[in-house]
């Protein structure tokens, strides 16, 4: 084997080690407590989507709050991570609740809490853009989030919309059999 090969294969095997431990820096957008909460609602579908709308809500409360601080300092760096935390925390949901359709729950009630949610998201999220249209400089570093974030919402309000019909044609079949 040559050095130039030598030096390659241990490139490629430092590369390869290396690679999964970036990966793990991420962090999770939720803290031990809700993640505990969420674990003891894993059965109850109507007790789990309320927490994911509830975690959703507080991450964009508390960019709102950031937002709103005159004190606060690095604004589009925090705004891009509160909204990288609420993307997060909201396509969790949207995963749960394919989750519980696949499995034939009855979600209709908390189907309603996440449309509602979705609507006051999308309100906040187009404020937001606005918002971000005034100070362009600052909005550059979080403007693809953002835009990601209310196609996501938008998108997802939809579906949510179509999947309580969905559900109740299937309930009203199953009664019927």
């Amino acid at each position: 084997m040559t050095r130039r090969h030598c030096s390659r294969v241990a490139l490629g095997l430092v590369l390869l080690v290396a690679l999964p431990l970036c990966a793990q820096r991420r962090r999770d957008p939720l803290n031990a407590l809700e993640i505990s909460q969420l674990r003891d609602a894993m059965l109850d579908p109507d007790q789990r989507l309320k927490l994911y709308v509830t975690f959703a809500r507080d991450r964009m409360n508390k960019l709102e709050l950031m937002r709103a601080d005159p004190k606060t300092t690095g604004r589009a760096r925090q705004t891009h991570d509160l909204l990288e935390d609420f993307l997060a925390v909201y396509d969790e949901l949207n995963d749960n609740v394919d989750m519980y359709v696949g499995r034939k729950d009855d979600i209709r009630k908390p189907l309603k809490l996440v449309i509602e949610a979705d609507t006051e998201f999308q309100a906040k999220l187009r404020a937001l853009k606005d918002a971000a249209n005034a100070d362009a400089a600052e909005a550059k570093q979080y403007e693809f989030l953002l835009s990601n974030a209310i196609e996501t919402v938008d998108s997802s309000a939809d579906e949510h919309r179509s999947t309580v019909t969905e559900v109740e044609a299937y309930l009203k079949r199953k009664k019927k059999k």
